[in-house]
């Protein structure tokens, strides 16, 4: 009843599951990981418009998705309407969706005028928004914040303006900007945002497994869940939910032999898309996979001077040995 396929604009996702974009780990890696374990859609990590409209090298690497299953959702960021209006542009030509960020709550980011700092500036927010709608042909999405602070909560508003402006669905994140990730994601401002608009509401907040998502379907009756920090170790969550939602049990945990294999095919995607130097930045998806396992810190602590693959790997099959 819950799982269903979702369309956004002329898009039709095969299910209502959603990889969120989240800088500097939904890279194409672990994008091609969780799609293996079926979401409707993954999202790449937000672009800066402004790199984008100065041709930056780094930021159109972030863009590569050759190879991946579509549908793919592409975020840009930025407060600025012609950059962002160029970025659309750009970024629709390869896109299946444009999804707009005024949700990321990091102090660089904020500091420009981007990010959630646009939960202050609404009119410019909306400026942004045409921008972004009028350059784009593909569907446009926004992934928001519940508020800049308790003094200023937006969120249905925002929902409202976005409607107004031709987005074709929106994702709703339950904290202000000044909580960043600490406490408990408000699902009451997402049924309120769901109820204000007929566009899809996605909800994001505190979905860890199968259990939590049919919670936020209950409570909010969204059209669709985005999961961020839930996936970090655990890209099966997807395969997960679907479990819960179709038959209402517990899907086991993959076995020590399969975590296994999905971390070795992660190092490798990895390597493969930048070389070694990738074997640095798996550092902190290997501490994630190997959370709470026995001896996980000690672990962690002996591949922080490993910088080859075949070492990597060596380590992590000695280690899951011992297990």
């Amino acid at each position: 009843m819950y799982l269903h396929k979702l369309k956004i604009g002329d898009v039709e996702l095969e299910n209502n599951l959603i990889l969120a974009p989240m800088a500097g780990v939904t890279n194409q890696p672990f994008r091609m990981i969780c799609k293996e374990f079926g979401p409707g859609m993954v999202c790449t990590e937000m672009a800066s418009s402004k790199a984008i409209f100065h041709d930056d090298k780094k930021t159109s690497r972030l863009l590569n998705t050759e190879g991946e299953q579509r549908p793919i959702s592409f975020q840009i960021f930025g407060s600025d309407e012609e950059t962002m209006g160029y970025a659309s542009k750009y970024v629709s030509k390869m896109a299946d969706i444009v999804d707009i960020n005024m949700g990321c709550p990091a102090p660089k980011v904020v500091k420009n005028g981007d990010g959630s700092k646009l939960l202050l500036d609404l009119e410019q927010a909306k400026k942004v928004m045409k921008a972004v709608v009028k350059n784009s042909n593909v569907p446009v999405t926004l992934k928001f914040r519940k508020g800049w602070d308790k003094d200023n909560i937006v969120a249905v508003e925002l929902a409202k303006i976005a409607e107004s402006v031709g987005i074709s669905a929106i994702t709703i994140h339950g904290r202000t900007r000044s909580e960043f990730y600490s406490g408990i994601a408000d699902w009451n401002i997402i049924k309120q945002v769901k109820q204000a608009v007929h566009i899809p509401v996605i909800g994001n907040g505190d979905v860890i497994d199968g259990k939590s998502a049919l919670r936020m379907f209950e409570e909010t009756g969204v059209d669709g869940i985005m999961i961020g920090r839930g996936s970090f170790g655990n890209p099966w969550i997807f395969k997960e939910i679907k479990h819960f939602l179709e038959t209402g049990e517990k899907l086991p945990e993959p076995s020590k032999q399969e975590k296994l294999q999905i971390i070795t095919r992660h190092i490798k995607l990895a390597v493969e898309e930048k070389g070694e130097i990738a074997v640095k930045e798996l550092r902190k998806h290997i501490a994630w996979y190997t959370k709470n396992l026995k001896n996980s810190s000690e672990f962690r602590s002996s591949i922080n001077q490993i910088d080859t693959e075949e070492e990597l790997i060596q380590r992590l099959e000695e280690y899951f040995e011992t297990l």
